[in-house]
C-alpha cells in the first residue's frame, strides 16, 4: 500500500504569509487527486475515488435514485404546486469562492445557454464570509439574504429544486483531523436544513476546494483544500450506506452526490488534464481570479450538461442519457 502523502508538504504551511501575494513558487503540493488513486493506494489511510469501493462513478442505485428524482423535477407556481407555466430553482450555497465562481461567471454563462431549460431560474446564493461553520445555523443571516434573492428573482423556496454546494471553514492552521471532521459534520448539517427551508428540493450536488498551494494566508491554504473533497466523499457516502441522518425515505436530506470535483495538484496535469495556475488565482491565492471563476464556471456548466441526473432538468430537451459520468471535470477547460 503506497501512502500518497509527500513528507515535505508540511514545509509549506510553516512558510509565515507575509502578505506579498500568492506564492506562484509552489506549483504542486505532491498530493493526488482523489479521482487519481491506484487500487490499494491511500492517503493518512483513506481511500480514494468519489465514491465507495474507489470508484469515480456513482454506484448503480444511488445512481437510479438521483435520476427518479430529477425526472420528477417540473415547473411550480410559487406555493411548489405543479405549473407547467411555472419556475424551477437551481440555487448556489456557499462562501466568498462560491459567490464569485457561481455569481459573477456561472450565473450569466448559463442564461446565456440557449440548451438551458427556460422554466429553470439560477439564483447564487452564496456570499462572501460565509462559511459552512455560520450557515450550519438555520436562523443565520445567510438563509434569510438567500429568501430575499429568490424573491428578487420572481421565485420562491417552494420552487427550489436543486442546489450546488461548495463550503469550506477558516482553516487558521487547525488540527487536520479535527477540520475534516468539523467541516464534514457541517456539510450534513447543510443538507439538512436545505430540506428544511426548501420542501420541494429533490437534489443536491456537493464539490470541493480548489487548489489552495499559492496562498499566502492561513485563511484554508493546503491541505485543508485538498482534505475538503474527502469531507464531500464521506458525507455522500454516509448518505449511500443508508444512514438515518441523511435518509433519502423519510425526507431528511435531499439526494447527495458529487458535482464537479475540481483540486487538482497546481500544475501537475490530472487524469483528465486539469491543471490550476497561479494567474487563476487571485492576489492571495485562495480565491479565484476572473480566469479561475471563469474556469469553474465551465468546469459547472459541462457537468450540467453532460451527468445523467443533472441533464435531466438542466437541459430543455435532455435526450437519450450517457452512461453515468464521473464527475471529475471535463476533457475540454477552455475558458471562453
Amino acid at each position: 500500500m503506497r501512502v500518497l502523502r509527500n513528507t515535505l508538504f508540511g514545509l509549506f504551511l510553516v512558510i509565515p504569509a507575509v502578505g506579498f501575494g500568492a506564492n506562484c513558487n509552489v506549483t504542486s503540493v505532491g498530493l493526488t487527486p482523489i479521482t487519481d488513486f491506484g487500487a490499494g493506494e491511500t492517503y493518512l489511510g483513506f481511500e480514494g475515488g468519489l465514491y465507495p469501493g474507489e470508484a469515480n462513478v456513482r454506484p448503480a442505485a444511488h445512481d437510479a435514485a438521483g435520476l427518479a428524482r430529477a425526472q420528477a423535477i417540473q415547473p411550480l407556481d410559487a406555493n411548489g404546486n405543479p405549473d407547467p407555466n411555472g419556475s424551477y430553482v437551481l440555487v448556489s450555497i456557499g462562501m466568498s469562492n462560491t459567490n464569485q465562481e457561481f455569481g459573477n461567471s456561472f450565473v450569466p454563462l448559463a442564461n446565456a445557454d440557449p440548451d438551458k431549460d427556460p422554466n429553470l431560474v439560477i439564483v447564487n446564493g452564496a456570499q462572501g464570509g460565509q462559511s459552512a461553520r455560520v450557515i450550519v445555523d438555520p436562523n443565520a443571516a445567510f438563509w434569510s439574504t438567500i429568501e430575499d434573492r429568490l424573491a428578487s428573482n420572481g421565485v420562491t423556496p417552494e420552487q427550489v429544486a436543486v442546489a450546488w454546494v461548495k463550503q469550506a471553514n477558516q482553516a487558521n492552521n487547525a488540527d487536520e483531523a479535527a477540520y475534516r471532521t468539523e467541516l464534514q459534520g457541517d456539510l450534513e448539517e447543510i443538507a439538512r436544513i436545505l430540506k428544511d427551508k426548501y420542501p420541494n428540493i429533490q437534489l443536491a450536488y456537493y464539490s470541493s476546494r480548489i487548489y489552495a498551494g499559492y496562498a499566502d494566508t492561513d485563511l484554508n491554504p493546503e491541505p485543508y483544500a485538498y482534505d475538503s473533497g474527502f469531507t464531500v466523499k464521506w458525507a455522500i457516502e454516509k448518505q449511500i450506506d443508508g444512514d438515518p441522518s441523511l435518509s433519502l425515505d423519510d425526507g431528511t436530506a435531499p439526494w447527495l452526490s458529487w458535482g464537479p470535483y475540481m483540486w487538482a495538484d497546481g500544475l501537475i496535469p490530472r487524469g483528465d488534464g486539469l491543471t490550476w495556475a497561479c494567474d487563476e488565482l487571485a492576489g492571495d491565492g485562495t480565491h479565484p481570479s476572473n480566469l479561475g471563476t471563469d474556469k469553474v464556471a465551465n468546469l459547472l456548466l459541462d457537468f450540467f450538461k453532460t451527468d445523467t441526473t443533472a441533464r435531466e432538468w438542466y437541459l430543455t430537451s435532455p435526450g437519450a442519457a450517457p452512461d453515468t459520468i464521473a464527475p471529475a471535470g471535463p476533457t475540454n477547460l477552455t475558458v471562453e
